[in-house]
């Protein structure tokens, strides 16, 4: 029975060797793909499985998301071929992508949100002392954090200034909750124009799991569009 495998899993095993197979027709892989990933579509299987993958190795497949079936139809049928380490990556390149994990193809001139992202924007702890942080506030320019916690999934932004987060007994008494977020491989140019539309000036980036990836902000957006156009 293949193995269904997130993406850290999907990481690791390729650290150890694994074969990434996208089983998507080769119009799909030649648009985009994942880094490191051969194309061995569902259909050609029988024939060019053994030529090409080797059957000591983990074979890792993938499609395009959970809703596609194509990969556990090949991961099946791979078992059948003979290959005794398959894995089903069911999330497929979507999730890969969404990530702001390496990818190839024609596609990749496309600038996606997560390409420009700063991850430099400064975070803090949701269970820290609003007093600490109050103190990183004061010598903050901007007095902005985003809160996480010790996975660094995003649970708010924080923008009170050093006087009133002295006064709160916790920061989620201070923050604000829920922030609007996008993930990696939003396309840049119609991000930009909701973002205009709605009069957003930044927005966080974040994984499929919710870990801050980095921060949006459209005027620099507007600068890298502009210098590509």
């Amino acid at each position: 029975m293949p193995k269904r495998v997130e993406r850290g899993e999907v990481q690791r095993l390729l650290a150890q060797g694994g074969q990434l197979v996208e089983v998507l027709p080769a119009a799909d892989y030649d648009d985009e793909h994942i880094a490191g990933a051969i194309n061995i579509p569902l259909r050609h299987l029988d024939r060019e499985a053994r030529e090409r993958l080797d059957p000591e190795r983990p074979v890792i497949v993938y499609c395009y998301d959970w809703l596609c079936d194509v990969s556990p139809r090949a991961a099946h049928r791979l078992e059948h071929l003979g290959f005794g380490q398959v894995y089903d990556y069911m999330p497929g390149k979507t999730d890969w992508l969404a990530a702001g994990l390496p990818r190839h193809g024609r596609a990749t001139k496309v600038r996606r949100a997560g390409d420009i992202a700063d991850p430099g924007v400064p975070t803090c702890d949701i269970d820290a002392s609003p007093r600490d942080v109050a103190e990183q506030s004061a010598a903050h320019t901007g007095g902005f954090f985003v809160v996480l916690d010790e996975q660094r999934v995003v649970h708010g932004t924080l923008s009170a200034d050093a006087d009133e987060l002295r006064d709160k007994r916790t920061i989620a008494q201070a923050m604000r909750p829920g922030p609007a977020t996008v993930r990696a491989n939003e396309p840049l140019e119609p991000l930009v124009e909701r973002m205009k539309q709605k009069g957003v000036d930044a927005i966080l980036v974040t994984a499929p799991e919710g870990q801050l990836l980095g921060l949006l902000t459209r005027q620099y957006a507007e600068q890298v569009l502009q210098s590509t156009a």
